[in-house]
């Protein structure tokens, strides 16, 4: 199992024009918008697990971002479960 990012949506605020996730997110097309909800979205598939977006949604004080574990055979987040160890940001896009 590895982790990834999960944006949970009642303390994401996108909407109030917050994208710094999206901006400092060094994987494209990692971390979206949801046009309809105008929350942000992390794309299972695309997330390295480096942590970015959270260091910043905590630094923004919005602690919108945590960090859980995926089951690696179907790709879903595994919510509830303590995150594993992250990896180092040049660990994760070697």
């Amino acid at each position: 199992m590895y982790n990834v990012a999960y944006v949970e949506d009642e303390k994401c605020v996108a909407q109030k024009g917050c994208r710094l996730c999206i901006m400092y997110c060094p994987e494209a097309d990692c971390i979206m918008l949801d046009q309809k909800k105008m929350k942000a979205y992390v794309v299972v598939s695309r997330c390295k697990g480096c942590e970015l977006c959270k260091v910043v949604c905590d630094a923004a004080k919005h602690s919108a971002i945590l960090m859980a574990p995926v089951n690696g055979a179907t790709g879903e987040i595994i919510l509830g479960k303590q995150a594993g160890e992250a990896a180092e940001l040049g660990q994760a896009y070697q």
